[in-house]
């Protein structure tokens, strides 16, 4: 049978339904239980309230066995004719299909085999579905399925369950060791007029209203400064941020960033952080500090390096950034040594340091380690270093060969800040499109002085991803985005997305 004759049968279900008395979409039902927790009890607990999806069903005469399922668990229910009477018990049997929601009242008994079982006493029907689930009870196999219709996915797979799970309580153990910390949750703009904070390319919208345009920001960075400017001592957002650029498996176009800034920290002091709060979840939430993938084992455990950039840079690609001090002396270096960047002629000197660091070292680094000591011109919006100001207090973590998270000293001095930027602006007008534009609002909020400062920014989607050990950021986001499936006259644009030409665009 078609899927659109089955569709038509279910409906033909729905009117019978009615006609029997039977509400195939009810208001409401209480319930005493969530599958879960009903599976910790003992047999002999009576007034048992229980619902969910049917997933599977077993027929015996005059007695069927049933799983429901929710989010959280699976349970077994059983109806006896002899118990509910045999024209409720009829009723079930051809009106209630796999898929379809009730709610089962009744006493936990053991089978046979053991199994703690819901023994019926009254069912409500709770919710017809019009489509049937796939025909075997298994992860789908089509990765495109799974995020075009990721409600698909998460009913069919147990796995997919574990892990949006889990991604929610990393949220929710962040949270919790940041407010233990003294950090303040607060939130900033989502649409603003500059796209500052980060070296990137915004979407670009038109408020209609102001008739003036608009950009998604990249970064909520300099909206928290000013809280710092305003008297906070210590701000974080869960931002959802936007980056128009490539995608790969490591990178998407909007993805979640966790962002926080501290008073009176330097990087140091903020790197120190980092290990214990970064530890601290993946012990509290896995417990363990070890992570699998197919092709090995990180170890959050173990000691995190950590090494300066430019060393990097002299070990795998031959290069000490700081003999070529402008881009062009630096363009003709990796020329020489036949290294290809994308858009090479028209980066500055920082995206050319930044995209050479990106091609040759980064994919290397396997294990948790900290990168330190970037180029001033490539932090712009970082505190330069007191013993090398051609360097910027700043660090990344890198794992697997993925940025999980940036932290700077920031720069606090309006004066400095006020001359990089006119720099960065320079390098956008020379063709850098990532170039940090001049942000004169930011400008005048740090004039009104700033205290010392170290702030901080991961990915969600990246991290959620190393703690459950899967290779693609879409494995982790409920709904990606895709292009649109044209089905006859109907666009459906639900879930993922195609891949196309990496772009350094966060996560």
């Amino acid at each position: 049978m078609t899927e659109e004759r089955i569709r038509s049968v279910k409906i033909e279900k729905i009117g019978r339904m009615r006609e029997a008395g039977i509400v195939p979409y009810p208001e409401r039902h209480e319930r005493t239980h969530t599958l879960a927790e009903v599976g910790a009890l003992e047999e002999g607990h009576s007034g048992i309230k229980l619902c969910g999806r049917i997933v599977s069903r077993r027929e015996f005469g005059k007695l069927t066995f049933f799983d429901l399922q929710d989010l959280e668990g699976r349970f077994q229910c059983a109806l006896q004719q002899d118990r509910v009477g045999k024209d409720s018990f009829k009723q079930f049997l051809k009106l209630v299909d796999i898929g379809d929601f009730v709610g089962i009242d009744g006493e936990l008994f053991k089978t046979q085999k053991g199994q703690l079982t819901l023994q019926g006493d009254a069912w409500t029907f709770l919710g017809k579905a019009l489509r049937p689930l796939p025909e075997k009870y298994h992860a789908i196999a089509d990765q495109e399925t799974c995020y075009r219709q990721r409600y698909l996915d998460l009913i069919m797979d147990p796995e997919s369950r574990r892990r949006f799970h889990l991604r929610g309580r990393l949220v929710r153990r962040l949270r919790e060791l940041l407010d233990a910390e003294g950090f303040e949750e607060v939130e900033t703009p989502v649409l603003i007029t500059k796209a500052s904070g980060a070296m990137a390319t915004p979407f670009e919208t038109h408020h209609k209203a102001l008739d003036m345009p608009m950009v998604m920001r990249i970064a909520p960075e300099t909206y928290l400064k000013r809280c710092i400017v305003a008297g906070f001592d210590k701000v974080y957002e869960f931002a959802r941020v936007f980056r128009n650029e490539g995608i790969d498996p490591s990178h998407l176009q909007d993805f979640t960033m966790l962002e926080f800034y501290a008073a009176y920290w330097n990087y140091v002091d903020n790197m120190n952080f980092t290990e214990r709060l970064i530890r601290g979840t993946l012990q509290d939430v896995l417990g363990t500090m070890q992570v699998e993938f197919e092709d090995e084992t990180i170890d959050f455990g173990a000691e995190w390096p950590r090494r300066s950039l430019g060393e990097l840079i002299i070990e795998h690609a031959g290069i000490d950034i700081r003999e070529h001090t402008d881009a062009n002396a630096l363009r003709a270096a990796i020329a020489a040594r036949g290294l290809q960047l994308d858009g090479i002629e028209k980066l500055g000197r920082g995206n050319l340091i930044d995209q050479l660091y990106k091609k040759v070292c980064r994919p290397k680094l396997r294990q948790p380690t900290f990168i330190t000591s970037h180029p001033i011109d490539l932090s712009p919006l970082a505190r330069r270093n007191d013993e090398d100001p051609d360097i910027a207090d700043r660090f990344q973590l890198v794992v697997r060969g993925w940025e999980i998270l940036n932290a700077y000293s920031e720069l606090v001095d309006p004066l400095d800040q006020r001359g990089r930027l006119e720099e960065q602006a320079q390098a956008r007008a020379d063709g850098d499109d990532e170039a940090h534009p001049m942000d004169e609002d930011y400008l005048l909020a740090m004039e009104y002085g700033m205290p010392p400062i170290s702030g901080w920014g991961m990915g969600i989607d990246r991290f959620a991803a190393l703690a459950t050990g899967v290779e693609n950021l879409r494995d982790v986001v409920l709904f990606p985005l895709m292009k649109p499936e044209v089905t006859g006259t109907v666009d459906v644009a639900v879930g993922g997305a195609d891949l196309a030409d990496k772009g350094e665009a966060g996560s």
